[in-house]
């Protein structure tokens, strides 16, 4: 990607609330998560080396966000 940023949660943080961080309108429209591990996103050598392998995955709401995740939400606003 050409930008990247990085938002602190508390650990435990369920998938929705992370995207609340971002903005309140992500939150309230979350429709999924996808979601690639650091290490992975690394040793795949980015997103679509991820999606080529098999690592990039789709999270619901109950996804609890785990430390490194590499995260883009998608909501319905």
């Amino acid at each position: 990607p050409k930008e990247a940023r990085a938002w602190t949660i508390e650990k435990g943080t369920k998938a929705p609330a992370a995207a609340g961080v971002i903005h309140s309108d992500f939150e309230k429209g979350f429709i999924r998560a996808e979601t690639i591990a650091y290490d992975d996103y690394v040793a795949c050598g980015g997103e679509a080396g991820a999606r080529d392998t098999g690592k990039f995955r789709l999270e619901g709401k109950e996804y609890v966000v785990k430390d490194g995740d590499v995260l883009h939400f998608r909501s319905a606003n």
